[in-house]
């Protein structure tokens, strides 16, 4: 079955992915998205990523990362949730097919680390209020 590809809604109609590429440069825009086109077409099981799509871990567990680099070496992340279960399942979150969802972004100097406060923050609040919702609020982007 063919994936998509949508952004989380926040209660306050906010679209955080969204609002984060459209504050990147133009090229790191594309080059992230051009990431999770090429994700969502491989699909993401199957996605070996390259260094550019990455599954994360420990208390990120369940999130994916989209990598690009930036001028100065900047470093800019999208932060996902990927929506794959069986077709009632799919249909109760509101998704006629699997879904990779833009939930944030967050950007970083080289060699620096984000903390778990920013994790938390950032992503896994949002990711927790995404998958809270039947059906999930989303954005098509």
């Amino acid at each position: 079955m063919p994936w998509g590809i949508s952004y989380y809604r926040a209660p306050n109609d906010s679209v955080p992915g969204e609002d984060y590429l459209d504050a990147c440069p133009s090229k790191v825009e594309a080059n992230l998205l051009a990431v999770i086109e090429a994700v969502r077409d491989a699909p993401p099981p199957a996605f070996s990523g390259g260094g550019k799509w990455e599954a994360m871990h420990g208390t990120m567990g369940g999130y994916y990362e989209a990598r690009a680099t930036g001028p100065g070496r900047t470093q800019y992340r999208l932060f996902c949730v990927l929506e794959n279960a069986g077709k009632a399942e799919l249909s109760r979150r509101g998704f006629k097919q699997p879904q990779i969802v833009l939930i944030n972004g967050m950007t970083k100097p080289v060699a620096e680390l984000f903390s778990d406060a920013d994790y938390k923050k950032n992503v896994r609040n949002l990711g927790d209020e995404h998958a809270s919702n039947f059906p999930r609020r989303i954005a098509e982007p």
